[in-house]
């Protein structure tokens, strides 16, 4: 990526980009999600292997955060105030594992072997 670009999309460097940020974040505040919680497995296979890979309950912790906001967004609320505030969003848990990923899959790639799993839609 050039340095223009990621200066640009740097919140510390460009104001737009740390009003995105701060939007982002209130907005997953106030259903207790984090942003990797919005990765879905479904779509991208090489999310379901780190999924996968990850201790159970960090799995479980998402799949609860996800219910709870499934809740609240049935019911048109948010997450009291009080709790808004202890969120966050932005606390990765699934970067360095999904990294590991993709890396191993390059690698595979590199070598010519077999991928891993087959990417078929049902």
């Amino acid at each position: 990526m050039s340095s223009f670009l990621r200066s640009f999309l740097d919140p510390k460097k460009n104001w737009l980009a740390a009003q995105h940020m701060k939007t982002i974040s209130n907005r997953l505040r106030r259903y207790g999600l984090r942003y990797d919680d919005l990765y879905d497995p479904y779509y991208d296979l090489d999310v379901k292997e780190a999924l996968n890979r990850l201790p159970r309950e960090i799995v479980d912790a998402r799949n609860q955060r996800l219910k709870r906001a499934m809740d609240l967004s049935m019911k048109h609320k948010y997450l009291p105030e009080g709790l808004q505030a202890v969120q966050t969003p932005f606390r990765s848990y699934l970067q360095e594992m999904l990294a590991l990923v993709k890396r191993e899959n390059a690698e595979r790639e590199a070598l010519g072997a077999l991928p891993l799993y087959q990417r078929t839609l049902p």
